[in-house]
């Protein structure tokens, strides 16, 4: 994880995990290792993130988001169901997705509309971009509309219920 990141209320930064020694690793592993086979978040973990509401641009400082706080031991676990759930995922992510995807940034997307827009002046066609704003989608995720798209891509049973019992 990158460091200097803000602390959820737990106030352990992520630099502490970076010093662990061996034997705080194995038993901060076990600990992990429990949460994941019982699929039972234990209160310190999961009743303690906070939703913040961010301004996203001082030009607009009514368009504002809201950011996740949750602890950084809950996001090595959630790191780890990730990862075990990508190679499920991956092949529902069309090839033109752009975002959250690796190598397909919003600089990949901006020069792939660069070249697209100099290719279209050069043979003289119109060229039409709609832009939409998804900040309302992501700022209010239908959480049994997600899990219900995670249960049709056959994600294992064990990492579908630890996330339930997270949300």
């Amino acid at each position: 994880m990158n460091l200097n990141k803000a602390t959820s209320s737990d106030k352990i930064p992520v630099e502490l995990f970076d010093a662990l020694s061996e034997t705080c690793l194995i038993h901060f592993t076990e600990l992990l290792n429990l949460i994941y086979d019982t699929e039972q978040w234990p209160s310190d973990l999961k009743n303690k993130s906070a939703f913040i509401t961010l301004i996203k641009g001082l030009a607009q400082l009514s368009a504002k988001t809201t950011s996740h706080l949750v602890s950084h031991a809950t996001k090595i676990l959630l790191c780890i169901v990730m990862t075990r759930i990508k190679s499920k995922i991956r092949p529902e992510i069309v090839k033109s997705q752009f975002g959250f995807v690796p190598d397909k940034g919003t600089r990949n997307a901006i020069f792939t509309l660069s070249g697209l827009m100099e290719r279209a002046v050069e043979v003289q066609y119109d060229v039409y971009l709609c832009f939409i704003d998804y900040s309302k989608a992501f700022d209010k995720v239908k959480h049994s509309e997600f899990f219900g798209n995670l249960d049709q891509l056959n994600i294992e049973g064990k990492d579908l219920r630890i996330l339930r019992n997270l949300y």
